[in-house]
C-alpha cells in the first residue's frame, strides 16, 4: 500500500521539514497492523517526493481473535495493497505532527498554500472516477483518475473497481493530510475496526473545518460512518451547529411547501395512484423505487399481492428511517415483510442492488438533482441497471401559473434544481430512450389543463423488443 507526496515549492527539500522526516534517511514506524515505512526517491531543490509505505501483515490482523470464521478471505484478500482505513491510521501515526500543521524549521512553509501532489496507485472505489471528482474537485484539487484493469493479462475481463489516483493543487499540506485522512477510508468503505461514538469526534476533528459547507458531506459522512443511522445523524447535527430534531424539522418543513402547494388538486394521491395502475398494467411483479422517500409508493404497492418483491433507495437516512416507521416494519407480518426492503444508496452510481427488477420509479426525483449529474443517472439505471420498464413523473413547470400561492418564477419545492416544461421533458426522455434501446411513452398526471397541460407529466419507458 502506497501514497506517494510531492512538491515543487523552492527549495522543494522543505518538504522533509514539514512531514518531520529527513530526505537523507529511510524511516519506520511499527504499527499494530504491520509496518510503516517513508523513504524519499527524489529529493533536491527542484522536487522532492516522500513515499509512505504500508506493509500489512494480513496473518498478524486474525491471529489470536478467536472468533471462529477462519474463512480463507481473512488471509487472502486486497487490503495490503489497497489504499484503506490502514493507510488513514498510518497517516495520523506517522505523520501526526504535519497533519496538525506545526513545523519547527519551516513554520510559515506549514501556514501556506504550496504546490502538492498525491498519488495512490490503488483505490477501491465503486463510485468510480465520479465520486472522486464529486468529494475531491470542491476542495480545489486537479483530479486525475485512471481505472485498473482486473487483469492485464486478460483485458477482455474488463475494468475492476480499482483506481490510481492523483491529486495536485497549491494547499497547504495539514489540508491535504486531513483530506486523505478523511476520505480515504470512506472512498474504500471497508473500515477495519468498529465504528463507534468516538469515530464522530475524529471525523469532526479532522473535517469539522471544511465538510460542514462540502457539497457532498452527507454522503461522506454516511460512508465514513458505514451507513451507521444515529451515527450518521448525530454526526451531521454537531457538524452543521444543529440539534438533531432541528435537521429532521428543516426537511418536513421543505416537504410541506410542496404539499401546501399541490394539496388542493390532491396531486400526490393522484400521482401515486396513476404509478401503481401503471406497474399494473405492465405486469411488473418485482419494483424498485428510486428516491423512495418516505414509502408512500412502496405502502401502496404493498398491499397488492400482485408486486412480490419491493425496494426502496433513497439518499436520505431520515427518509428510510421515517419509511421503516411509516410502513409498520417493527410488527410487519414476516411473510410480508419478506418482499420489502429498504436501502441508502445513490442513485447516480451504478448499483448491483437494482439490477434484476422488472420496473424501476423514479417520483418527483430527477428534478432534485443537478443537471450535469443527469447523465450520470440515465448510466446507472438505463445503461447498467437495464429494467424492462421504467416510471418517471416530474412536475410540469407551465402549470406553476395555476398555483396561486406560488410565485413567478418559483419552484414548488425549496430543494428542486430545475423544473421542465412538456417540451424540454419529451427531450430529454426522447433522448434518453434512443441511447439506450428503449422506447417512451407520455400521460399527464392531474387534469390535463388545454392551455398549460397537467400539473405532473410522466413518461413510461419500455425495452425495445426489436
Amino acid at each position: 500500500m502506497l501514497l506517494s507526496l510531492s512538491t515543487t515549492v523552492q527549495p522543494a527539500t522543505d518538504l522533509g521539514y514539514l512531514l518531520v522526516k529527513h530526505p537523507d534517511r529511510a524511516h519506520e514506524v511499527e504499527l499494530p497492523f504491520g509496518t510503516a515505512r517513508v523513504f524519499y526517491p527524489q529529493a533536491d531543490e527542484s522536487r522532492c517526493t516522500a513515499v509512505l509505505m504500508l506493509d500489512i501483515d494480513p496473518v498478524g490482523l486474525v491471529r489470536g481473535r478467536g472468533d471462529g470464521e477462519g474463512s480463507l478471505s481473512q488471509y487472502v484478500n486486497d487490503r495490503p495493497y489497497v489504499a484503506s482505513s490502514f493507510l488513514s491510521v498510518a497517516l495520523k501515526r506517522v505523520f501526526g505532527t504535519a497533519m496538525a500543521g506545526t513545523s519547527k524549521g519551516r513554520q510559515e512553509v506549514a501556514d501556506a498554500p504550496i504546490p502538492l501532489e498525491a498519488e495512490i496507485p490503488v483505490l477501491r472505489c465503486r463510485g468510480g472516477e465520479e465520486l472522486l471528482r464529486n468529494w475531491f474537485e470542491p476542495l480545489g484539487y486537479a483530479v486525475d483518475v485512471e481505472r485498473l484493469p482486473l487483469d492485464t493479462r486478460f483485458l477482455e475481463w474488463g475494468e475492476s473497481y480499482y483506481v490510481r489516483l492523483r491529486l495536485s493543487g497549491n494547499v497547504r499540506l495539514r489540508d491535504l493530510l486531513t483530506h486523505l485522512y478523511v476520505l480515504l477510508p470512506a472512498i474504500d468503505g471497508d473500515k477495519h475496526y468498529y465504528v463507534g461514538n468516538d469515530e464522530i469526534d475524529k471525523l469532526l476533528e479532522k473535517g469539522g473545518t471544511w465538510l460542514s459547507a462540502h457539497p457532498q458531506r452527507e454522503a461522506i459522512v454516511g460512508r465514513y460512518l458505514r451507513r451507521h443511522k444515529p451515527l450518521v445523524r448525530a454526526a451531521l447535527a454537531r457538524l452543521l451547529d444543529d440539534e438533531e430534531d432541528e435537521i429532521e424539522a428543516q426537511e418536513v418543513r421543505k416537504e410541506a411547501v410542496e404539499e401546501a402547494i399541490e394539496r388542493p388538486l390532491s396531486l400526490n394521491e393522484q400521482r401515486m395512484n396513476a404509478v401503481v395502475d401503471v406497474l399494473r398494467d405492465l405486469g411488473a411483479r418485482r419494483v424498485v423505487d428510486l428516491g423512495c422517500g418516505e414509502g408512500r409508493l412502496l405502502g401502496l404497492l404493498l398491499k397488492d399481492r400482485q408486486f412480490e418483491h419491493l425496494l426502496g433507495i433513497d439518499v436520505s437516512l431520515r427518509s428510510l428511517d421515517y419509511a421503516a416507521q411509516r410502513l409498520h416494519f417493527d410488527r410487519m407480518p414476516p411473510m410480508q415483510r419478506e418482499r420489502i426492503t429498504l436501502a441508502h444508496g445513490a442513485l447516480t452510481y451504478r448499483d448491483r442492488r437494482i439490477e434484476g427488477f422488472d420496473a424501476a420509479c423514479a417520483i418527483e426525483v430527477i428534478e432534485h438533482m443537478d443537471l450535469p449529474r443527469l447523465p450520470a443517472f440515465e448510466r446507472a439505471l438505463f445503461g447498467f441497471a437495464k429494467p424492462p420498464s421504467v416510471v418517471i413523473t416530474t412536475p410540469n413547470s407551465e402549470y406553476n401559473v395555476r398555483f396561486p400561492a406560488l410565485s413567478a418564477g418559483k419552484f414548488r419545492h425549496p430543494d428542486h434544481r430545475f423544473e421542465w416544461t412538456r417540451a424540454e421533458f419529451h427531450a430529454w426522455a426522447d433522448g434518453v430512450a434512443e441511447r439506450n434501446g428503449y422506447v417512451v411513452r407520455y400521460a399527464p398526471v392531474g387534469v390535463d389543463d388545454p392551455e398549460v397541460g397537467p400539473p405532473t407529466q410522466m413518461a413510461i419507458f419500455t425495452r425495445d423488443a426489436a
